[in-house]
């Protein structure tokens, strides 16, 4: 039964990680990444199942939904593998399984791409890059393309790999704790970076004036006294640096959204993402979740409530 037994080759699963960088060609608002990760998984299939109707079915099984940033998704990718390597080979691993594994880790672990990639890596890369440039040096742009891609494609590369590796493990323990474990871990960590990022990503302005208060002398800059010249704006940013946002104009205009700021900041946009994933649970289909948040927000604007 060794002798049969079904492996995927060095050149199968780079060929995997190959594909993967165009995991977002065909992103849709159905099923997100799905065609994506099919192409991606085509070479695999390709080698472990050697008749048509299971290399349709393996198809089919990784047609369904699938979101994550675009680089964290190669571990998910090398569990993947392991596991559809082990269903070639006999073991009792079902669709249930393998689609577990994609949704338990693909959650978390996509909030953890964009603190390391595009608010850590990229800057920092983009600043070293720009150093070269201003100076009129050609390796600028050369060092920021070269850079970025050689750190994504590696981590791509080795964390696919330690995926198919740990893959193997989670295949042989289903049945025990080992596939919790992970989903768990993973959970905790991408839950907590998520929660912590809402405040950037979602935005809500409520505009209803609360009440508009003229300000005393000396609370506000007075534009019209200011010198003119550089002295007037060094005066400006002197006087704004002391008196705050308020201190611009002579009116103090307080909006329900300040109100709502003092007590509890953010509140607004916690309360939209609870929403969203509560009608997700029921089953509401994301394409309407979005028309209803555009439909919401041009109403809300239109009668000037956002």
């Amino acid at each position: 039964m060794a002798e049969n037994k079904v492996v995927l080759s060095k050149k199968d699963r780079i060929s995997v990680c190959f594909r993967s960088t165009f995991l977002q060609g065909s992103w849709n608002y159905e099923r997100m990444q799905n065609g994506g990760w099919c192409f991606a998984m085509a070479p695999a299939i390709k080698a472990l199942y050697k008749n048509k109707e299971d290399q349709i079915a393996a198809y089919k099984r990784h047609l369904e939904f699938f979101n994550t940033h675009p680089y964290i998704a190669s571990p998910i990718i090398g569990v993947t593998l392991a596991l559809e390597e082990e269903k070639a080979n006999g073991a009792p691993v079902d669709d249930v399984a393998i689609q577990g594994v994609k949704i338990g880790m693909m959650g978390p672990l996509a909030g953890i791409g964009d603190p390391v990639f595009w608010f850590t890596a990229r800057p920092i890369l983009g600043a070293l890059g720009a150093s070269f440039a201003l100076s009129g040096n050609i390796m600028g742009p050369i060092l920021f393309f070269l850079g970025w891609n050689i750190l994504r494609y590696a981590f791509m590369w080795y964390t696919q790999e330690f995926g198919y590796k740990v893959g193997g493990s989670i295949a042989q323990d289903l049945s025990g704790g080992m596939l919790q474990k992970v989903t768990e871990g993973a959970s905790i960590l991408g839950m907590f970076i998520i929660g912590a990022l809402v405040n950037r990503w979602v935005s809500i302005n409520f505009a209803p004036v609360v009440s508009s208060i003229e300000q005393a002398k000396g609370a506000f800059i007075d534009w019209e006294a200011l010198p003119e010249g550089a002295a007037g704006i060094k005066l400006a940013l002197e006087q704004y640096s002391a008196l705050g946002a308020t201190g611009l104009n002579q009116i103090k205009v307080t909006t329900l959204q300040n109100n709502i700021d003092s007590l509890i900041p953010g509140l607004a946009a916690v309360l939209l993402t609870l929403l969203c994933c509560k009608l997700l649970k029921k089953n509401v289909s994301p394409i309407v979740i979005i028309v209803a948040l555009f439909v919401v927000g041009i109403v809300g604007h239109i009668i000037g409530l956002l």
